[in-house]
């Protein structure tokens, strides 16, 4: 894949104005300087209860621009994360927490797509008591379906280009007929063009360590709202299912179609999903939104 990608969605007039109107923050919050937190926080900051997105392997910062435009219209406060460079789940639990306090945020929802969604989960485990709510987009609770369990401690070796192709894999293939979903994996590509060695290997790693998310009744008591796309996706029928297992209480929200993007792909249906699962939580001491007199 070439430096130069081109996306038409980067050059679209709703992604211009996006980034004209909303500064991408950079903040270091370990011992390590290179250890950087990138995001966009969008929305009313009076608000300490925010939802928060975390993205996919191949994702940065700017990947849910779609969802933080909507939001902040509707008056919530949206963060999106792009996290630095962590070897271990502890690490990146250790990391998030950080900027959590940092923040001074009271609680948090969490919307985590992929690898975002089973680190939320690994987060909420571990630190249940800022957690108010999941939503999880095409995510797992078991490393193990990836099948790469064993080559996972030597990915911070292998050349970009061989990390890109294990990331990126079929998914520029599914849905050629789809222009929706195709914009959606060429912006994700550009993404990734972004991302270093060092990033995609840790992403990697993350993504393919041997670890699962134990059955627990403070995941059990959330709310979750679980995002599937029924076409051609990085997941298997069994990892699918294995979640509804997890979250048998689980709002179940079902998009026909969108590949493995549908943030992007089929923003709006995936927007609406989002709004209906922070509306519960309106006007109350976790609301993500501004409070109404």
């Amino acid at each position: 894949m070439s430096e130069n990608f081109r996306c038409s969605l980067k050059d679209s007039d709703e992604y211009r104005d996006f980034r004209s109107k909303y500064s991408k923050q950079k903040i270091v919050l370990d011992n390590d300087s290179r250890r950087v937190w990138t995001f966009f926080d969008t929305g009313p900051k009076t608000v300490l209860s925010p939802i928060i997105f975390l993205p996919c392997v191949s994702g940065t910062a700017d990947i849910f621009y779609l969802q933080l435009i909507e939001l902040n219209k509707k008056g919530y406060r949206a963060i999106s994360l792009q996290y630095p460079t962590y070897w271990s789940h502890k690490e990146f639990i250790v990391g998030f927490l950080n900027f959590i306090d940092y923040y001074k945020f009271e609680n948090i929802h969490l919307f985590g797509a992929s690898l975002g969604g089973f680190l939320s989960q690994m987060f909420a485990s571990e630190i249940n008591k800022y957690v108010v709510s999941l939503i999880l987009c095409n995510s797992f609770s078991d490393t193990s379906i990836f099948y790469r369990t064993e080559t996972a401690p030597i990915f911070w070796l292998l050349p970009t280009s061989i990390l890109r192709r294990q990331i990126m894999g079929k998914k520029v293939l599914d849905n050629r007929e789809d222009k929706a979903i195709q914009d959606s994996n060429n912006f994700m590509e550009s993404c990734l063009a972004s991302l270093t060695q060092k990033e995609l290997a840790s992403r990697l790693t993350l993504n393919c360590t041997n670890s699962y998310i134990k059955s627990e009744p403070q995941l059990q008591s959330l709310p979750v709202t679980i995002i599937d796309v029924f076409d051609k996706n990085a997941l298997s029928d069994e990892a699918r299912e294995e979640l509804y297992k997890m979250y048998p209480n689980g709002r179940r929200a079902h998009l026909k179609d969108g590949g493995s993007f549908p943030f992007i792909s089929r923003f709006e249906e995936v927007n609406l999903h989002i709004l209906l699962h922070l509306r519960q939580f309106d006007d109350t001491a976790v609301s993500a939104k501004r409070k109404t007199n």
